[in-house]
């Protein structure tokens, strides 16, 4: 992989969520290459299973089962991460999404048409998932791995908000508030452990093609759809953001010297979307 800074991670313990993902296993496999001893948590054990089948010898990264919704399953890991890796130095927040069942057919009320889920139709409980995922998915293992931060006085927490975070997007409600949710608590965490050398920031990337939204984006004979179109008029730079363009931010927010003032920022990574007007 070509890192894109060139920073020494070597004897960092990194711990990141959503390992099993497209995202964050793209950056567990960046900061094992940067030096970190990467500790890579997912639900997914074939996915992690993957993930460290792709690390080259020399590298160090250990996959953990792990459900972030479940505080008994985090301690239980972090103990097993204190074992194999040592303690905490840097937690990203990466475990999160969206769930069909919390997001609508249509982009504004007046234009439902029958059988469309609407927002009167909208589940409660893909709602709840939806919050839940997110937020408590980012408050619990920061409750449990940052103990470690706060015991040695320094560390580093990077969650992962959204553009959503800024301005809501249609068809999903559930996503848009808890992503944020996840600034007002990279905010809140800024505060709170300042006193304790812990920073906290977060990233905002901008539109991505993944999994999760590609049914939005492109048709089933993959031709991009209206709401691509309309994603692309309001992007400056008129294209999508590529995973790989995380990376600078991610490495210049947790590099302690790099960033060592920086603490409560929302760095958006977004191709210019949230600095276009639309005029």
């Amino acid at each position: 992989m070509d890192l894109p800074l060139n920073v020494d991670f070597s004897g960092k313990v990194v711990v990141i969520t959503g390992a099993g993902g497209v995202l964050c296993s793209m950056m567990a496999k960046a900061y094992a290459q940067a030096g970190a001893k990467v500790a890579a948590l997912d639900l997914n054990e074939e996915a992690l299973q993957k993930l460290e089948g792709e690390i080259p010898e020399g590298q160090t990264l250990k996959g953990y089962k792990a459900n972030v919704l479940e505080r008994e399953s985090l301690e239980e890991v972090h103990r097993a991460v204190l074992r194999d890796l040592g303690t905490c130095d840097i937690l990203i927040n990466g475990a999160g999404g969206n769930n069909k069942r919390a997001t609508t057919d249509n982009e504004y009320q007046h234009e439902a048409k029958a059988g469309q889920t609407t927002f009167f139709d909208l589940d409660q409980d893909g709602v709840d998932f939806v919050f839940k995922l997110n937020f408590q998915g980012t408050l619990l293992p920061t409750q449990v791995f940052a103990k470690d931060m706060v015991e040695k006085k320094a560390g580093c927490i990077l969650n992962i908000s959204s553009m959503n975070a800024f301005t809501p997007l249609t068809k999903i409600p559930a996503y848009s508030a808890a992503k944020a949710g996840i600034s007002n608590f990279t905010q809140w965490l800024a505060t709170h452990f300042a006193g304790s050398g812990i920073r906290a920031n977060a990233i905002a990337p901008g539109f991505l093609v993944s999994n999760q939204n590609r049914s939005l984006l492109f048709n089933e004979d993959g031709t991009p759809t209206a709401r691509t179109a309309k994603i692309l008029a309001g992007t400056p730079m008129d294209r999508f953001v590529d995973p790989s363009e995380l990376l600078g931010g991610v490495f210049f927010l947790t590099d302690d010297k790099a960033a060592s003032a920086i603490t409560g920022a929302v760095l958006p990574i977004d191709a210019g979307y949230a600095a276009y007007s639309g005029v």
